[in-house]
């Protein structure tokens, strides 16, 4: 009996750890006041990395609505048989598990986990930093930075995303939604900063 209650209550609190989406995901005041951890992180991930809050907020939603578990499709051989998926990218930021490792490596973050949201967060912010000093991208073009983050920085470089239309038209959304998130963060980050006794008091 002990060991059944041991189990089920092991089940709660990792079911408690996945994160559901944002009820709100367009507008990025609604997002940090459901999910205040959230807007810690991206703070963090800012004052380590240089790099503006709407950017990797913007991609995130684009390669993943803000699941935890996102996986790309799958793979099928001849359109019928399943044959894994297209790609090994998995989590919130849809990092790929060859990149993630170099984060990992270059960070010293080996506990981190691409379906913890302090983890995907920071690193986009570690990818973003990285595009700017390898392809001189700067950390607030959302537009180019989302290039970068789906060719990565050889395929950049090469201008892989002039075959692909469709991409950069997508990288148009996220620019977008970048400047969006941008201009809503303006008006609630004040209040976001307030710490949680702040926040119970008044």
């Amino acid at each position: 009996m002990k060991v059944k209650f041991t189990v089920i209550l092991a089940s709660l609190i990792l079911s408690g750890c996945a994160s559901a989406p944002p009820e709100e995901p367009e507008n990025l005041c609604r997002i940090f006041e459901e999910k205040r951890d959230w807007y810690d992180a991206a703070a963090d991930m800012r004052d380590k990395w240089g790099v503006p809050i709407q950017v990797p907020m913007a991609m995130m939603y684009q390669e993943s609505s803000f699941k935890h578990d996102a996986v790309p499709p799958r793979d099928y051989i001849l359109w019928i048989i399943p044959w894994g998926r297209v790609s090994s990218a998995y989590g919130y930021s849809q990092a790929k598990t060859a990149t993630w490792d170099d984060y990992v490596r270059e960070t010293g973050n080996s506990w981190s986990s691409r379906d913890d949201f302090e983890d995907a967060i920071d690193f986009m912010g570690w990818f973003i930093s990285k595009s700017q000093k390898i392809n001189g991208v700067s950390k607030w073009d959302a537009y180019a930075q989302y290039l970068n983050y789906h060719e990565g920085w050889g395929g950049y470089q090469r201008q892989t995303y002039r075959k692909k239309r469709w991409l950069m038209q997508t990288a148009e959304r996220v620019k977008a939604r970048a400047g969006r998130y941008g201009a809503q963060l303006r008006q609630c980050e004040d209040e976001l900063k307030r710490g949680w006794l702040w926040r119970l008091l008044f």
